[in-house]
């Protein structure tokens, strides 16, 4: 039997980051717990990254579940076969299992935001959804898990803006640096007392954010242009990307739009259909919509794309 203190969950370059933080200007991780790479076969994520090399890097042991939910014999095995203290969640996009709860010492720990405070916001996707409805402010809760999704067991939280030059990633960097500083406080309080206090008398009523997948992705045209905009960036790298259509809903006219920004509101282009490609500088693409114009500034195209091309 082993005894692990400091315990990091993660499956993503962002969980690597937080290692790296941890181990490094704090304290050691003990153990990493990831999911094989075989995993991926039946579970899409987002920005993952494999683990392993955190054992040479640093003497992390890394353990590899075979379940994404932790219900595999061999991650139940051995969390029944060792003890733990405190745990940290970064990038890992599902519940912990009661039994893996029950089996840390001081508990579980991981984090959840939206514009508001827990439980508002629940759910899937919160930063990406955040940015897709046109929130200004994340605040992100560092909170101690239970056996229902982001319940209000807070330990601190931070808050942070989301301007108009923001995209998911940039979006990414601001959410990291508040969560090193939480995960700061959080290890700190334990390694000098042995135990986290948490708050759990909040005021707020329960709302939820649904799962988003690649399809959620599709732009309408028809839309204004904030939210073409805020769609655009709230799923760019390394999310799956926003898409659209080159003049037919046809797989071999697929469009995958990375960037892009609000271009003019003003200029007539009401000769124009929403969506059409009104002209093109330096291959960026400026298109027409219901309330202005797009500059699509980087884009994938398995079509060729010309002047009056309809982006559908």
């Amino acid at each position: 039997m082993m005894h692990y203190k400091v315990v990091v969950f993660g499956v993503k370059d962002t969980s690597e980051n937080i290692i790296e933080f941890i181990q490094e200007e704090i304290c050691s991780v003990d153990l990493v717990i990831t999911i094989a790479g075989k995993v991926l076969q039946h579970n899409q994520v987002s920005g993952y990254k494999g683990l392993s090399s955190l054992t040479e890097r640093f003497g992390i042991t890394v353990f590899e579940a075979d379940s994404y939910f932790l219900s595999d014999e061999k991650t139940r095995t051995f969390i029944k076969e060792n003890t733990f203290d405190i745990g940290i969640v970064m990038g890992w996009q599902r519940l912990i299992p009661k039994e893996v709860l029950d089996a840390f010492k001081v508990g579980i720990f991981g984090f959840h935001g939206n514009c508001g405070y827990l439980p508002f916001g629940r759910g899937r996707s919160p930063l990406n959804w955040s940015m897709i409805l046109g929130d200004t402010r994340f605040n992100l809760n560092l909170f101690k898990y239970d056996e229902h999704a982001d319940s209000p067991n807070v330990f601190a939280t931070q808050m942070f803006q989301i301007n108009e030059h923001d995209d998911i990633r940039t979006a990414q960097y601001k959410n990291m640096i508040c969560s090193k500083n939480l995960i700061a406080r959080l290890l700190k309080t334990y390694l000098e007392k042995g135990e986290v206090e948490i708050h759990t008398d909040s005021k707020d009523f329960d709302s939820w954010y649904n799962k988003r997948t690649a399809a959620d992705g599709k732009i309408d045209f028809h839309d204004r242009t904030r939210n073409i905009y805020n769609l655009i960036r709230g799923v760019a790298a390394p999310f799956p990307g926003a898409f659209c259509y080159a003049d037919e809903e046809k797989d071999d006219r697929k469009v995958r739009i990375w960037q892009a920004h609000p271009f003019d509101e003003m200029i007539d282009f009401s000769g124009y259909a929403p969506g059409e490609v009104v002209d093109i500088f330096d291959n960026k693409l400026v298109v027409r919509t219901v309330d202005g114009s797009l500059l699509i500034d980087r884009f994938e195209s398995e079509a060729e794309i010309v002047k009056g091309t309809v982006l559908k």
